[in-house]
C-alpha cells in the first residue's frame, strides 16, 4: 500500500511539474500576401483542435495564437498551415499545396514574374 501511495504522489508531482498551459499565447511567422491568405491561414489554424484564437497580420506576416497545450502544439498548427500552401520558418509547403493557392496569393520570390524583372 505504501508503494502505491508513493507512486501516485510521484506521478502527480511529475505531471504538475510538466504542466501545460490552457491558454498559451504565441506568435509565428507565416508567409502570405493578402486578405485571401489571411482567411485561409486563420481557418487552417482554427481547424486544429486546441487552437482557441488565430489572427494573421498581413504586413508583419505574424500569426498570433492562443492554444491549449494539452490538446495541441505549435508544430501541429504549422503542419496545418503548410497543408493549405503557406510556408512557416520551420516548414515549407509542398509545391502541390503552394500551386493550389490563388495566383494573387503567390508569395515565393520565384513566382513573382509580374514585376517585369527577369
Amino acid at each position: 500500500m505504501k508503494k502505491v501511495i508513493v507512486t501516485i504522489v510521484l506521478a502527480f508531482l511529475a505531471t504538475t511539474g510538466f504542466a501545460q498551459e490552457k491558454n498559451k499565447k504565441l506568435t509565428m511567422e507565416v508567409d502570405g500576401k493578402c486578405d485571401m491568405c489571411k482567411m485561409r491561414i486563420e481557418k487552417a489554424a482554427l481547424g486544429v483542435k486546441g487552437v482557441k484564437y488565430a489572427m494573421w497580420d498581413i504586413p508583419s506576416h505574424q500569426l498570433s495564437l492562443i492554444i491549449d497545450e494539452r490538446k495541441t502544439d505549435p508544430m501541429k498548427v504549422k503542419t496545418a498551415l503548410i497543408a493549405v500552401g503557406h510556408d512557416t520558418k520551420e516548414l515549407k509547403a509542398t509545391q502541390e499545396a503552394y500551386d493550389s493557392i490563388h495566383p494573387c496569393c503567390k508569395y515565393r520570390e520565384d513566382d513573382s514574374d509580374d514585376s517585369g524583372k527577369h
